[in-house]
């Protein structure tokens, strides 16, 4: 089986002023305003931007069908003039498309795949497959009042820039109680929990010599963020984990006061599952799915200290 230790990083081309980005929809369907909107973003920075044939399309709760949204992102992906690709959004759809994914291509010609929530189906099997860097950003159906300028410039400095990326631990956030002291250093993967749990078993490697980043936005209630690390745990995938990154966890406030969970929260069930992996934690980075994302890379070398609360990774793109 594949490890993190076995992985060689791929690392695509930064962009420049002039290159061609490509929009896509590989999940849900976006808005034509919001849309609209990160065209002119992106188009700002000197970047061209163009649309994929199918990303307005809407069928169910997905922006199209599963051909063609997979055909929208392989044409992006085999195209040699297309130097980044950015996801509308997430949602739901984007699992059911990830063993269409043309990874050969991207291979021969590497570029780095912009999003997160759902999009973290096809970051991971892009690393798993041909160990891509890519990036867990905001989408590219912009809004100023969600996003804003700080998640602008993080993203333009994601992909238009070498520098390495440092998220610093932020104490109102949920997840700074969850906490393990030490340093760990490895291979960044991960993003939303519900999407890692879908891959174990079907295609995600071993995380052995990985730090692990979580973050989740509540669907469900606590049980499941429990059974979703427990089946991490019991597959075999965090055997030889280096350490855990823990971003956002929304909407679990109100469960304290939930007289059937015995008091527990959405820090109970987190500290009492991962403190059990014996591996440095850092909680409180605020990345996820609250306002102002930034933008990290995910498969480059990342290094987390407890002690001065900081996440510091390694560009996805050189």
């Amino acid at each position: 089986m594949d490890t993190c230790d076995s992985h060689q990083t791929v690392q695509s081309p930064r962009l420049w002023p002039g290159d061609r980005v490509r929009i896509v929809s590989p999940a849900s369907p976006p808005s034509r305003e919001g849309v609209a909107r990160g065209v002119e973003l992106l188009t700002s920075w000197g970047l061209r931007v163009e649309l994929g044939e199918h990303v307005f399309d809407q069928w169910g709760y997905m922006a199209g069908r599963d051909e063609d949204r997979a055909f929208d992102l392989n044409s992006a992906f085999s195209d040699p003039g297309v130097r980044a690709v950015v996801a509308t959004r997430g949602g739901k759809g984007a699992y059911r498309i990830v063993d269409d994914l043309d990874t050969d291509a991207l291979r021969h010609d590497p570029k780095p795949l912009v999003g997160f929530s759902d999009i973290t189906h096809l970051h991971l099997a892009l690393w798993a497959r041909c160990g891509l860097a890519s990036l867990h950003g905001p989408f590219a159906n912009w809004s100023d009042e969600w996003s804003g300028r700080t998640s602008a410039d993080a993203l333009r400095r994601a992909l238009m820039s070498s520098d390495p990326v440092t998220l610093q631990r932020v104490s109102g956030e949920t997840t700074a109680a969850v906490t393990v002291d030490g340093t760990a250093t490895g291979v960044l993967v991960g993003g939303n929990l519900d999407a890692i749990r879908t891959e174990a078993g079907a295609g995600l490697p071993s995380l052995k010599g990985a730090i692990l980043f979580l973050e989740h936005q509540r669907g469900t209630g606590l049980g499941e963020v429990d059974r979703a690390l427990t089946q991490l745990t019991r597959s075999g995938v965090l055997e030889g984990l280096h350490g855990v990154a823990l971003g956002q966890f929304l909407g679990f406030d109100q469960d304290v006061d939930d007289p059937t969970l015995g008091g527990w929260g959405i820090v109970d069930v987190l500290r009492d599952r991962l403190t059990r992996l014996g591996v440095p934690v850092l909680g409180g980075l605020p990345i996820g799915h609250g306002l102002h994302p930034p933008t990290i890379p995910l498969g480059t070398q990342a290094t987390i200290d407890t002690a001065a609360g900081t996440l510091t990774v390694e560009s996805a793109v050189a």
